[in-house]
């Protein structure tokens, strides 16, 4: 018997997302450092501008912040449901907390 849930539709298609995400990233990173010469000075390259990656970050949180409030005021949930999706909340604001003060520390 097969496993409902290793075989399902979201879940292929979450994971080609992914992928797609992961192989756009390799991708983007394969020509810069064919642009620039070479991978010290591609980094050098990110490092000098690291400002406007982080203004870049910033308009994505925002917008999907917007976004998520908009779809969260849609939507009625009992209290149960609310509970965990606030637990869920809390968990993610905190996840992008640490990868931006890991992004800081380096």
């Amino acid at each position: 018997m097969k496993p409902a849930w290793l075989f399902n539709r979201s879940l292929g298609r979450a994971l080609l997302w992914t992928a797609f995400a992961v192989l756009m990233a390799v991708g983007v990173n394969l020509v810069g450092i064919s642009i620039v010469g070479d991978v010290s000075n591609w980094s050098l390259w990110l490092d000098d501008h690291a400002g406007y990656f982080l203004v870049w970050r910033l308009c994505l949180y925002g917008a999907t912040g917007y976004g998520w409030l908009r779809m969260r005021r849609r939507l009625s949930w009992d209290k149960d449901t609310r509970q965990r999706l606030f637990r869920a909340e809390i968990g993610a604001v905190v996840a992008v907390l640490l990868l931006e003060v890991s992004v800081w520390m380096t």
